[in-house]
């Protein structure tokens, strides 16, 4: 009986110290906010012959802290017209191709973190998401 009791105890310790997750820097996880543009972003891209591409995506921003939320929200007009000019650069190949997708969410990415260090004196955004992804 008190070997399952201990087995149950360090089972419990075991499931609640592989939770706690730490960034690079040491800090928390916890610590992090997301910033969700809103509405969605649509826009055209170079496509082939005569005809447009169009994209959607829906952008979430990942934060190094919560109180960073509110600074990203001040310069969200600049940082999604950013994303805009980005993606209206891409060709059709890049958009439909997942490592296009992925160059392309690099791209924004560190665009992002150049417009916040140029405005703010910071580079706030730790990471960035297409949480939808459709183009046409």
């Amino acid at each position: 009986m008190l070997k399952k009791v201990l087995l149950s105890v360090l089972l419990t310790l075991a499931m609640a110290n592989s939770q706690l997750a730490y960034a690079e820097d040491g800090a928390p996880m916890d610590s992090y906010a997301y910033y969700g543009f809103e509405p969605d972003i649509t826009t055209n891209y170079l496509s082939e012959g005569n005809q447009l591409g169009f994209i959607r995506i829906t952008l979430e921003l990942m934060v190094k802290s919560p109180d960073h939320v509110s600074i990203i929200e001040h310069h969200a007009p600049l940082l999604r017209a950013k994303v805009v000019e980005i993606l209206g650069e891409q060709t059709e190949e890049k958009i439909k191709s997942p490592a296009g997708k992925k160059e392309i969410r690099e791209v924004c990415l560190d665009a992002i973190n150049a417009l916040l260090k140029e405005e703010t004196g910071q580079e706030l955004a730790v990471s960035l998401l297409f949480t939808k992804y459709i183009y046409n």
